[in-house]
């Protein structure tokens, strides 16, 4: 699969809880796992089957203990074993926002070398 992101992704360990919010089934709430992050978007993994396209609400918990709300469209998935793997992209994140997961970036990066 072609790598299309625009901004590197870092990993981070955290959990996300997502609702779907085009009213389209139940707002149930499910628990995934943050692969990695950017500043545009997040990968994680999930049990449950979500929808390409559809876009979930979630609560996102950064490594400062710090929850960050967040809309997620959903833009790609992988079908594993026992999980599914997204792709999904933030939206109307506001800049303040993407400005802390930038922050990790530099702080990752520094810890590495």
């Amino acid at each position: 699969m072609d790598d299309r992101r625009k901004t590197k992704r870092l990993d981070l360990e955290s959990k996300l809880r997502v609702k779907r919010l085009d009213g389209s089934g139940e707002e149930e709430e499910v628990s995934i796992d943050v692969i990695d992050i950017s500043k545009v978007g997040i990968g994680f993994t999930c049990e449950q089957a979500l929808q390409i396209g559809a876009v979930y609400e979630g609560s996102l918990t950064l490594w400062t203990k710090e929850v960050i709300d967040a809309f997620i469209e959903i833009v790609r998935i992988e079908k594993s074993s026992s999980y599914y793997i997204y792709g999904g992209i933030f939206i109307g994140m506001p800049e303040s926002t993407t400005n802390r997961i930038a922050i990790y970036d530099v702080i990752h990066s520094f810890n590495q070398d």
